[in-house]
């Protein structure tokens, strides 16, 4: 019997600790804000769906910018718009790139803290008309909402409510909201790099998904293969061309297996075109491969192999052109990323919810990447509000039953990283 009540004694002490650990108290008047910012947020996000802003909008752009900045310099913030500089050429790049949103807001502590997301989407002008922001239920539909424009709601409620606890115990907290990011931040990336390395912690706020962080990503590079030939009559004097064609197959080939799975390296060609008449041998042609590493390195790695093996050529007297882009680094996941990501939960559990970290590569590339590129400070990615559908002109919305977890969420970890509260973890 006493073995029994012994056992019985030593159970309820794991219960109770794993309940202490798991319900820590919630910050109950730091709520009651966040609740009262629920309905300013999503009619924030009304207002900014309602703002064509592609990647090639300029002038979308240019007054989504305006608004962002408007609302900044309301909350204190100092704020520029800042034009893009050492810009980064690729086949999508913009003829113009709209200019970034960064604003600084000064605390009487020492922490620094980056707040990410951008403002262009992926969408032509236009588009808005027949597919305005709407509400549906627990959900809210717009162009661009998932991505990213409810991150930028997220951040500007998310400083309207320290603002309102009267919270300034961070050193300082700068916001960048860019205007590339869907064709991979050419005009912007060296400036996340610049802030990354300023910073102590940077939250990206693109979309939480379901319930969830994100530490890695994987990078993302593109070759273009150019072969230019000499043209000839294919029935008549086919052996006076040059198969432009030929060269492309030829080339498509030997470096068709170089992917290494074991280190997380994909190349895989995706599209081919070339000629334009049936009875005309091909003077040029021209392919394109996606590339995915884990590792910066891997870029060298495999853009070396690749240049290497296009040396051996088929077809004598064919100019080949190959240009690789490196469009985006990986997001590597450190120490320093999971212990602040294990904050998080505990944040979360305040809540009584789960988050879910995400420490394998999962997703396409990531502004967080540029930011963590130089620096050893922890990168969170996805901490925005639940989203589904991005990309998609029918489908994309923001659950609504995530704004204040969310809100709560990321208000609470600048606090707490604020306050150096993760030092004891």
């Amino acid at each position: 019997m006493r073995a029994m009540r012994n056992l019985v004694t030593v159970w309820l002490g794991f219960v109770f600790l794993f309940a202490g650990s798991v319900l820590a108290q919630v910050d109950e008047s730091t709520l009651a804000q966040v609740q009262r910012e629920r309905a300013p947020l999503i009619d924030t996000m009304h207002e900014l769906v309602s703002i064509e802003s592609g990647s090639r909008d300029f002038d979308g752009l240019s007054r989504i910018a305006e608004v962002i900045a408007g609302r900044l310099r309301m909350l204190g913030g100092d704020v520029d718009l800042v034009e893009p500089t050492d810009i980064y050429h690729m086949q999508d790049t913009p003829a113009q790139i709209g200019r970034s949103v960064v604003a600084q807001f000064r605390g009487t502590g020492t922490r620094r803290i980056l707040l990410l997301a951008h403002m262009d989407t992926v969408y032509l002008k236009g588009m808005l008309a027949e597919q305005p922001f709407r509400l549906e239920g627990n959900r809210a539909y717009g162009l661009g909402i998932a991505d990213d424009k409810h991150g930028i709601a997220l951040i500007l409620h998310t400083l309207s409510v320290l603002r309102a606890i009267g919270f300034d115990d961070y050193g300082l907290i700068t916001v960048l909201i860019n205007a590339d990011e869907e064709v991979s931040s050419a005009g912007s990336r060296s400036l996340i790099t610049a802030l990354g390395r300023e910073h102590d912690v940077v939250f990206s706020c693109e979309s939480g998904g379901d319930n969830r962080v994100r530490l890695r990503t994987s990078g993302i590079g593109a070759f273009k293969l150019i072969v230019r030939g000499r043209a000839a009559h294919a029935g008549a004097a086919p052996e006076q061309g040059r198969n432009a064609l030929y060269e492309l197959a030829h080339q498509i080939m030997q470096t068709r297996d170089l992917s290494d799975p074991d280190a997380g390296l994909k190349m895989n060609w995706t599209v081919a075109t070339g000629g334009n008449t049936r009875n005309v041998i091909p003077a040029e042609a021209e392919a394109t491969a996606d590339v995915r590493v884990l590792l910066v390195e891997d870029y060298d790695r495999i853009e070396s192999e690749v240049r290497r093996l296009m040396r051996n050529q088929l077809i004598p007297d064919t100019e080949i052109d190959l240009v690789f882009e490196r469009r985006r680094p990986p997001l590597v996941s450190n120490m320093a990323s999971r212990r602040l990501a294990a904050h998080a939960q505990e944040v979360y559990r305040e809540l009584g919810m789960e988050l879910i970290v995400d420490d394998e590569v999962s997703g396409g590339g990531t502004d967080a990447a540029f930011a963590a590129l130089e620096t050893d400070a922890p990168v969170i990615e996805g901490m925005g509000l639940q989203t589904f559908g991005a990309h998609s002109n029918e489908a994309e919305y923001v659950n609504l039953e995530s704004v204040e977890p969310r809100l709560y969420l990321l208000t609470r970890m600048i606090m707490d990283v604020a306050l150096d509260k993760l030092r004891n973890n």
